[in-house]
């Protein structure tokens, strides 16, 4: 379309504008989080989480078509692996979720992870005036 000769691109609500082959955006992380299946529970790293899906490291990668749910913080999100990449000491997991998440959930998870690294700076500050102070 254009308007007085100008390109006016199409517009789209969030659900429908895909992100090269995501259906969101994707916000990049490092926080630990966990992933229970019927097969085990175990600890994991939330590398990225969109509203469709996520990517979690872990020790052991769980299979592709494997169903579960990442626990992040108080937020259980189910789905299905749909990829899986395994390397030396550990793999990736891509996670696609059952029903999309809110966006209020996923700033929920920001703020989660903006916090979790403020307390971890902090205790990190800590264990340093400690070594310096020479306290126990």
């Amino acid at each position: 379309m254009t308007d007085a000769g100008h390109f006016i691109p199409p517009t789209r609500d969030d659900s429908e504008t895909a992100i090269g082959r995501r259906a969101a955006a994707r916000l990049r992380l490092a926080i630990p989080a966990r992933f229970v299946s019927i097969t085990a529970t175990q600890a994991c790293i939330l590398l990225d989480i969109s509203r469709s899906g996520a990517r979690i490291a872990l020790v052991s990668p769980a299979p592709c078509r494997q169903s579960g749910y990442i626990a992040i913080g108080r937020l259980e999100a189910f789905g299905m692996v749909v990829r899986s990449e395994t390397g030396h000491g550990g793999g990736i997991n891509a996670v696609a979720f059952d029903e999309p998440l809110a966006q209020a959930e996923v700033l929920a998870i920001r703020r989660f992870a903006e916090n979790f690294e403020l307390r971890e700076r902090q205790a990190l500050r800590e264990q340093v005036r400690k070594w310096v102070t020479g306290e126990k």
